[in-house]
């Protein structure tokens, strides 16, 4: 019940499948309205299932426990077809093997997404076949104490490529794990009165996210404040309120509202703030037959091009090579082109796959001999994730893009899909996924077409943080951190993050308020770099926002080291 209801709290349609009590006792009333159906055979309300717990020190007891008629529940009285809908949920039901039979009753049936979840008792009575039902689902849900039983430790709980592990660790936030790809994510503070049901709460928000198509760290994001909200109340009180959970908004670094529409403005009359169609030396010719490869295995690479000296940023890639200095992202695509040109499945999964860090230091060795890639290592840790997963996926770049061309939202389940693959899912803010569906969509191939309803969010990377710095879209109020952008100083995971997200969120609102596709503002603020340049004094006065700009030219972009972007 709490996590059909956190799930409809935000937004999502949910039916239960559970004993359904006739007479209906006026306490469960309030859930009853809200489900789209109530599913599962008749019973008295005093065989509804009921426990009492005990929280103390942090630590959870079940005094008592009565499954009642939840026990008599069979696969069979299911639904024939449960293809309509996005995920189906199954509960603990206080026996592991019925909770199985469950989950195996719910593929017979056309389920397309399975999530489960599990308690204490089972994980220490039944370890092998709690590893089975994670086997068999595609979503997991555990808290750390389970996951610790289970596993050994927090820390190595994993699960296969494709799937989804959630470890809620109480006031240290929740672990979202992808494959072997693990992500923590803060908890809200909130003041606990009743934590029952906190992890159910933090279940149904969540998969109301995963639905809805956000990345699996954002969704958890997402789910975190109604978890909080929930154990300041009684019970589900929280639950039944109207309205989706308000999202407490950052403090630290914020978007400035009144900027955002006056370059939305500027940028809406602006005739050359058009969509790139990455078509260039650096990359390959039209109809080319291993382009979508090429793409594919040279996106995800987009990253870590420059240096540090001090703990300072030093300088920008910019290398020589075939005769042309070449400046970050284009240097990376022209060596992967000259690499692809003489050896045609060398962007392949495969190759990726099987990627030797000298044949990579080959790949990006500069027309002098010099290697200028400043983390060689973590492009080779990248090529290794993308081809690992893809193939242990059974995925090639033309099946990512036959699903998405199949579906009735194309680019939504592409990006699902890049959820799953290594180089690619670990951004909650998916820049990489989001300029690879760029690229495959403003190709004149356009061997990706978006919905009529659909378009790619902000892709931030350094050079959209420092326009959105320069030009005031975005505001640092702490001084420790507004200092150490300004002196170009390495910054932390927490500070960057915060950036970052401002930065994606003032261009979401720009390209909103200007009616320009994101395309055309991500490609214009990308351009600035040439006016607004990391090493040079900028050149204001070719910049079409010079005359709304808040000319913050001393603010650098976060200096710290990610495979994001």
């Amino acid at each position: 019940m709490y996590t059909a209801m956190a799930a409809q709290r935000c937004g999502v349609a949910v039916s239960l499948f559970a004993p359904r009590p006739v007479p209906l006792p006026d306490v469960l009333r309030p859930v009853a309205v809200r489900l789209t159906e109530w599913l599962g055979p008749a019973v008295a309300p005093d065989e509804l299932p009921r426990f009492e717990i005990s929280h103390e020190g942090g630590t959870t007891t079940y005094i008592e426990a009565f499954f009642g008629s939840e026990s008599a529940l069979m696969p069979a009285s299911l639904p024939d077809d449960l293809s309509r809908y996005d995920v189906v949920h199954v509960v603990p039901l206080g026996d592991v093997h019925r909770q199985i039979e469950f989950i195996r009753g719910c593929r017979e049936r056309g389920a397309k997404l399975v999530s489960a979840g599990t308690y204490i008792n089972s994980v220490l009575a039944e370890p092998a076949l709690i590893r089975r039902i994670i086997e068999e689902t595609d979503i997991f849900f555990m808290n750390r104490g389970e996951a610790a039983a289970l596993f050994g430790s927090i820390q190595a709980a994993a699960t296969r490529p494709g799937k989804l592990l959630f470890v809620t660790m109480g006031s240290q936030g929740a672990r979202v794990i992808q494959g072997g790809c693990a992500s923590d994510v803060p908890s809200v503070p909130a003041k606990e009165l009743d934590p029952t049901g906190a992890g159910d709460t933090f279940c149904g928000a969540t998969l109301a996210g995963v639905i809805c198509h956000m990345h699996p760290v954002m969704a958890a994001r997402a789910a975190a404040p109604l978890a909080a909200e929930m154990i300041e109340q009684l019970g589900p009180t929280a639950l039944l309120s109207g309205g989706p959970p308000s999202v407490p908004l950052e403090t630290t670094v914020t978007v400035d509202a009144a900027q955002v529409e006056r370059i939305a403005h500027l940028l809406a009359r602006l005739d050359d703030a058009s969509a790139f169609p990455f078509v260039s030396p650096e990359l390959p010719t039209v109809g080319h037959p291993k382009a979508v490869d090429f793409f594919f295995a040279a996106t995800l690479q987009q990253f870590g091009f420059w240096s540090v000296q001090g703990g300072r940023f030093d300088a920008p890639l910019v290398a020589q090579l075939g005769g042309t200095a070449l400046k970050g992202s284009f240097y990376l695509f022209s060596a992967f082109l000259r690499r692809l040109e003489r050896d045609e499945e060398f962007c392949s999964p495969a190759r990726q796959a099987a990627m030797t860090v000298d044949e990579l230091r080959e790949v990006f060795r500069a027309d002098d001999g010099s290697d200028p890639m400043p983390a060689l290592d973590l492009h080779l840790e990248q090529a290794h994730a993308y081809g690992r997963d893809m193939l242990a996926l059974g995925l090639r770049p033309e099946d990512v893009l036959r699903n998405a061309r199949g579906s009735s939202h194309p680019l939504r389940t592409f990006l699902s899909q890049l959820d799953r693959v290594g180089g690619y899912k670990e951004d909650p803010l998916r820049k990489k996924s989001g300029l690879l569906a760029l690229i495959l969509s403003q190709r004149p191939e356009r061997f990706l077409a978006f919905g009529d309803d659909e378009d790619v969010d902000p892709v931030i990377d350094y050079h959209l943080m420092r326009s959105c710095l320069r030009t005031g879209l975005i505001d640092v109020h702490d001084g420790t951190l507004r200092a150490a952008l300004n002196a170009r100083q390495v910054i932390g995971a927490p500070e960057e993050w915060v950036v970052r997200l401002a930065a994606y969120r003032a261009i979401q609102q720009v390209v909103k308020a200007s009616g320009k596709s994101l395309g055309a503002v991500d490609w214009f603020f990308f351009g600035a770099r040439r006016r607004c340049p990391e090493m040079s004094v900028p050149v204001c006065a070719q910049c079409p926002v010079d005359p709304v700009c808040a000319h913050r030219v001393g603010l650098f972009q976060p200096v710290h080291r990610t495979a994001f972007y």
